[in-house]
């Protein structure tokens, strides 16, 4: 507990460092671009653009229960993807901190752990402007979900402390075992399409579908699909095992790279 409290403590204290190394993440990514930070916007316009025009007005497939609604499985395959991208955003990332940032661990003093709430902060910048075009997506059509939309940042909170769990461990784990950070990348491929993104869960045969308690992001799309598409409130009971989860992940994997913090130094 001390040593938690110690950590917020210096992340506190190099809370400047941090905002500093946040700020010049997302700089660099759009250094020498003519369009600069109007990328950040236009990426994900461009998607949400090509989902709705392909889906919604060529391909025009039909979920049950929303076949008057021109734009139903845009809002459905968006609630899906555009979550799971920050999910993957997170964990992959966040994998190969401690190695991409080796140099500046070797030669400066700080806490370590400044660098994957670093990597967590721009991930969630660049998530607010995907949102911020998919709610405004949203009201334009018509399909704003109203007072439901408060149920979103309660999960999307469940999501933030499985990813950075997750990622904080592989992080951890990559230092050690540079393999973990090439598994990372197939099995987040694997995941994608074994989670219901771009189809839906009912058109899985009933045996498959009994296994998808397994998948423990599942329950998270599944809520913001039903938040974004149906407008109803997420099942609290089907949230609470992912929840738990989630947070003992995390203080797990927090536990574990404090005592292996010394000696990541070391392996750099």
């Amino acid at each position: 507990m001390n040593h938690a409290v110690a950590m917020f403590r210096s992340l506190w204290d190099y809370r400047g460092f941090i905002l500093a190394n946040v700020r010049r993440e997302f700089q660099q990514r759009y250094t020498n671009s003519l369009l600069g930070g109007l990328w950040a916007v236009l990426n994900p316009l461009t998607m949400i653009v090509i989902y709705t025009i392909i889906f919604a007005g060529i391909m025009r497939p039909r979920l049950a229960g929303q076949e008057d609604n021109l734009f139903a499985y845009s809002i459905y395959l968006c609630a899906g993807v555009l979550t799971w991208g920050a999910f993957a955003d997170m964990v992959g990332r966040m994998q190969g901190v401690f190695i991409q940032y080796g140099n500046l661990i070797k030669k400066s003093s700080f806490p370590r752990s400044c660098l994957p709430l670093i990597v967590a902060l721009a991930v969630l910048i660049d998530f607010a402007i995907v949102m911020a075009l998919y709610l405004a997506f949203l009201l334009i059509t018509g399909n704003f979900p109203g007072w439901v939309i408060l149920a979103f940042p309660a999960v999307f909170l469940i999501q933030l402390m499985f990813g950075v769990g997750l990622g904080l461990l592989t992080a951890t784990l990559n230092v050690f075992f540079r393999d973990v950070g090439q598994f990372v990348g197939v099995i987040l491929q694997f995941w994608f399409w074994l989670t219901p993104i771009i189809y839906s869960a009912s058109i899985l045969p009933e045996a498959i579908r009994d296994w998808l308690w397994l998948n423990p992001i599942y329950p998270l799309i599944t809520a913001y699909q039903g938040i974004f598409l149906h407008h109803v409130w997420p099942d609290g009971s089907s949230l609470l095992g992912i929840a738990v989860g989630s947070l003992v992940l995390l203080l797990l994997s927090g536990r574990l790279f404090l005592k292996l913090a010394g000696e990541i130094v070391d392996e750099l």
